[in-house]
């Protein structure tokens, strides 16, 4: 699964599921042990959990580069690599 961006422990992640297309543009946060799926579209959580402080870092980072990643999903729909993404400093 391609890494699209990495900060504060957290790695951003962005896939096409083999045989088919996701229904909906998403990306995979994963800290620790845990990971959340979050929608691009509406930067909101579709599935999964983080710990509220580390959700709310990915929050504001989908807010801050959302036409980036939703490039970076087409990228991928008609398979390409995704472009790194500026992480939180």
């Amino acid at each position: 699964m391609p890494e699209v961006s990495r900060f504060f422990g957290i790695i951003i992640r962005m896939y096409v599921e083999a045989g088919g297309s996701h229904q909906m543009p998403h990306f995979h946060a994963y800290y620790q042990d845990q990971v959340g799926i979050y929608s691009i579209e509406t930067i909101e959580r579709l599935a999964g959990s983080l710990p509220r402080p580390q959700e709310r870092l990915v929050l504001a980072w989908a807010e801050l580069h959302q036409k980036e990643l939703l490039s970076n999903w087409r990228s991928l729909q008609q398979g390409h690599p995704p472009v790194k993404i500026e992480p939180l400093k």
